[in-house]
């Protein structure tokens, strides 16, 4: 009898243990599935990003160049940075094949030194490729990214943030396209005075122009002209709605994400996706945490969802990457730098996009409106109107070229010859 329920018990435990062993192998099947499904991701990703340059809207290394070394690029190794998002090795393992280097000067500089501190930036960027020409080649059209592409070098590009750094000035406009500048930001977060920013949607500013004034409607066929894009991140939708209706060429929001996900002023609201799509322009999607769930957390996974978004309302053709990089102080988990864009990519794929949708956001769809707005370059007539002086006055600015205006009261700029003579008698006989 005991021997009898010995083997029943040995056999309950082979049993018990058997469905052990079996439980056991199936977790380590689906892990192994599940594993072997994310490397496939991950890998693909690779691949597509190997065939199709990743072209990034909007990177602030430059700014912290400023800020931690007064740009003097003999103090610090790109190579070796590592307190910021970006450096050069970072960006070879993120698979990056161009980059939009930012010229940012703040708002508190507007009507004072924008302009020369843009320029700095400007010749910051420049110097870094220069520098270090075996990982950056200086970009100016679409067929040179390629090309840096090609030969295995990150096309370094510029763009300047802000249309307070050209001091309302066309002149000034068309010498940083001489220097390399391919698209300028409306505005940032303040007014110009012929433009109108984010800020004024969220309550924070008064309006100025009501979207775009007379002159800004201007500076924006100039753009055209020359072949500068047009970014309207950082813009209010009066104005977005303005620019959409006057431009000849497509144009990009640099790094913005979509409003129905995150409902701040930052992002783009569907009517504009939409507006976005008829006019063949581009999305590129912005990393910060506050743009991309309103919230100081955020993960991959939510950007993804902004990705997703703006593909179901604007089209695949009209979304791209802007990951706002070292220009804000949080990014989501899984996103920490520059070096993590293929795992985002991955997502996507994971997410079921398609090869052609994949690369159509690297790359494709910037070098498409790249290219348009260059062909638009060949057909806009210019106009070199200045800004009324009186929308400019200020105690930093004079009136040179303005006819009867004064220079702060002190000279005699084109003053008619009756009270220029009147003006001198008086001031002889006293």
């Amino acid at each position: 009898m005991e021997d009898r329920h010995e083997r029943i018990r040995l056999k309950w435990r082979t049993t018990s243990e058997k469905s052990v062993i079996k439980k056991m192998w199936i977790a380590l099947f689906l892990l192994c599935v599940c594993q072997c499904s994310a490397d496939q991701f991950r890998l693909r990703a690779e691949a597509l990003m190997k065939e199709t340059p990743l072209i990034d809207g909007h990177n602030d290394l430059p700014y912290q160049l400023l800020l931690r070394y007064h740009n003097q690029l003999g103090k610090v190794d790109l190579n070796k940075l590592n307190e910021t998002h970006t450096n050069i090795n970072k960006l070879k393992a993120g698979l990056v094949g161009g980059q939009f280097w930012v010229a940012y000067a703040p708002c508190s500089t507007q009507y004072k030194d924008a302009v020369r501190l843009t320029l700095e930036q400007i010749d910051v960027i420049n110097r870094m490729a220069s520098q270090y020409s075996q990982t950056f080649r200086s970009a100016v059209t679409s067929e040179a990214i390629t090309a840096a592409f090609k030969g295995k070098q990150v096309a370094s590009l510029i763009g300047v943030e802000g249309g307070h750094s050209i001091d309302s000035s066309m002149a000034t406009l068309r010498l940083f396209y001489l220097l390399g500048v391919r698209y300028m930001t409306i505005t940032h977060s303040c007014n110009t005075p012929w433009a109108d920013n984010w800020r004024v949607d969220a309550g924070d500013d008064p309006a100025k122009s009501n979207g775009l004034s007379e002159f800004g409607k201007k500076v924006i066929l100039e753009m055209n002209r020359i072949g500068m894009i047009i970014d309207l991140a950082h813009t209010s939708v009066k104005t977005m709605n303005d620019v959409l209706d006057i431009s000849k060429a497509p144009v990009m929001f640099s790094h913005s994400s979509a409003y129905t996900l995150c409902n701040h002023n930052r992002n783009v609201p569907d009517d504009i996706l939409k507006r976005v799509r008829q006019k063949k322009g581009i999305v590129m999607v912005n990393f910060f945490n506050n743009f991309v769930t309103c919230k100081p957390e955020a993960t991959l996974s939510d950007v993804a969802d902004h990705f997703d978004h703006i593909k179901k309302v604007a089209g695949y053709q009209s979304v791209g990457f802007g990951g706002d990089y070292d220009g804000v102080p949080r990014v989501p988990t899984g996103l920490d730098d520059v070096s993590y864009y293929p795992d985002l990519v991955a997502e996507l794929l994971r997410r079921k996009w398609t090869d052609v949708e994949v690369k159509a956001a690297l790359g494709e769809n910037f070098l498409r409106v790249f290219e348009q707005v260059q062909n638009v370059k060949k057909f806009t007539p210019g106009d070199d109107e200045p800004i009324p002086y009186d929308q400019v006055k200020n105690s930093c600015r004079t009136s040179y070229g303005y006819g009867d205006q004064t220079d702060n009261g002190n000279s005699l700029v084109f003053m008619p010859a009756v009270i220029t003579s009147v003006y001198l008698a008086h001031h002889l006989l006293v």
